[in-house]
């Protein structure tokens, strides 16, 4: 059906903070550093598998590795003071509980959801606020599968790193999905769903199958897609090829395809190193045979894939897997964002460098585009008007459908690194979605 299994299985190992001091490959670092990645793991999520530890992270290039800065916990993630906070309180032997409450404190420091994601995204039916979904652009719902809110291994940058440090009122999950067909019944316009979380991919088949298939009654054919965001693909293949349900997570792709619906993984590779081994394109292969469309995305991240040779290497490798680069993400004001952020202006030249040297057929990515509160915006480029140096920006995505496409400038700051660090060109006071913004937000 899927074509042979190409490598042998293993068994998951995963790795937390507790592992932190014991992992063996850690022992060459510093104790000061590997303290530090302790006290940062008490603010900030760890989470890794033995795949990841033992298969794509370079150990003669720690700490520098690319793949071991975008998995463990780095010391410049945190503020130099809270660093200092929560490592006094280690070293003195506090109670778990005096820490956590000094780490719940920097947590909410940090933006844990940027971009109105509680305040302006979640929807509403009857009058009630419907747990575990968002609805932000007219043609897509955002559903989180409770079962599938955590991830194989976690990101560093991660913008819903809220989802993992067990604060409840931080949490977006819903344990059916009995809400969310109810609400799709009273909302045609919606015409793609997308699972996310956390990872869906980290559920088992029969959970999964439990949450896609009301999608799949013809009394909402206006659902034509269904997608799936998704890096098991990155961080355990293995999950396509050699897991013990496998072979039925890729029917169940198979089965929307046949209700003539499309099935898309929102896969997310932030490095080709991901794309290099054997497993890794065994499962891309599986997918794709099982009728899904892999759309490729993921954040410019200083440190790690801040280069336009590695992006122009990810996204050729990509296409020649047959695979779709679909974003490249500015990293998102929320979590240690100052540690990663890569200024607008040398995102778009890397971006731009990488591609003039793509082929046709990778220039289907978009970038870079800010996953902001009035929508998703493109930095299309740097321009001088009317004697003034701007950065041309649209909309991707919007709140309003109307705003999609629609042309505006910003002056030219080398320095900014998300669209509230930007000013309005011309002498204008307000980018002109700002008052309608302001109106939603009331």
């Amino acid at each position: 059906m899927h074509g042979g299994r190409e490598s042998q299985a293993r068994s998951y190992v995963p790795y937390t903070h507790r592992d932190l001091e014991d992992l063996p490959q850690l022992r060459a670092l510093t104790p000061a550093r590997r303290r530090a990645m302790q006290a940062v793991a008490a603010v900030l999520p760890f989470r890794a598998n033995a795949y990841v530890v033992e298969e794509l992270i370079d150990w003669s290039a720690v700490p520098d590795d690319p793949i071991f800065r975008l998995t463990f916990p780095q010391p410049d993630m945190l503020a130099a003071s809270e660093l200092a906070r929560i490592e006094s309180l280690m070293t003195a032997g506090a109670a778990p509980q005096a820490i956590r409450a000094v780490a719940r404190e920097i947590q909410a420091e940090l933006n844990p959801h940027p971009a109105g994601q509680q305040a302006l995204n979640v929807p509403q039916l009857d009058g009630e606020p419907l747990r575990g979904m968002q609805h932000k652009y007219r043609e897509t719902v955002l559903f989180f599968p409770g079962q599938g809110q955590t991830c194989h291994a976690y990101c560093t940058y991660c913008f819903r790193w809220a989802q993992f440090v067990g604060v409840s009122d931080l949490r977006f999950a819903a344990s059916r999905p009995d809400g969310l067909v109810t609400y799709l019944h009273a909302h045609p316009e919606v015409t793609n769903v997308l699972l996310t979380g956390g990872d869906p991919m980290i559920m088992q088949a029969s959970a999964l199958r439990r949450h896609v298939e009301p999608l799949l009654d013809p009394s909402l054919e206006h659902v034509g897609t269904i997608r799936i965001g998704t890096k098991a693909p990155a961080y355990w293949p293995q999950r396509f090829t050699t897991d013990p349900d496998a072979d039925e997570l890729l029917r169940l792709f198979e089965e929307i395809r046949a209700a003539g619906r499309q099935v898309a993984l929102m896969a997310h590779y932030s490095h080709p190193r991901e794309l290099s081994t054997p497993i890794a394109r065994e499962a891309l292969r599986r997918i794709q045979d099982a009728g899904a469309v892999v759309r490729c995305q993921a954040p410019l991240i200083r440190g790690v894939n801040d280069d336009s040779e590695t992006w122009a290497e990810l996204w050729n490798t990509q296409v020649r897997l047959g695979a779709v680069p679909y974003y490249m993400f500015v990293e998102r004001d929320t979590g240690p964002r100052d540690y990663f952020a890569v200024p607008l202006a040398h995102a778009l030249r890397i971006y731009d460098d990488a591609y003039r040297v793509l082929t046709g057929l990778a220039r289907t990515v978009r970038g870079p585009s800010m996953s902001t509160t009035p929508g998703k915006v493109l930095v299309d480029g740097v321009a001088r008007v009317g004697g003034e140096q701007v950065f041309v920006l649209k909309f991707l995505q919007a709140r309003n459908p109307a705003w999609v496409g629609r042309p505006f400038f910003a002056r030219f700051d080398r320095h900014a690194v998300w669209l509230d660090e930007l000013r309005p060109a011309f002498g204008e006071e307000a980018f002109f979605f700002e008052k309608e913004l302001e109106r939603v937000a009331q």
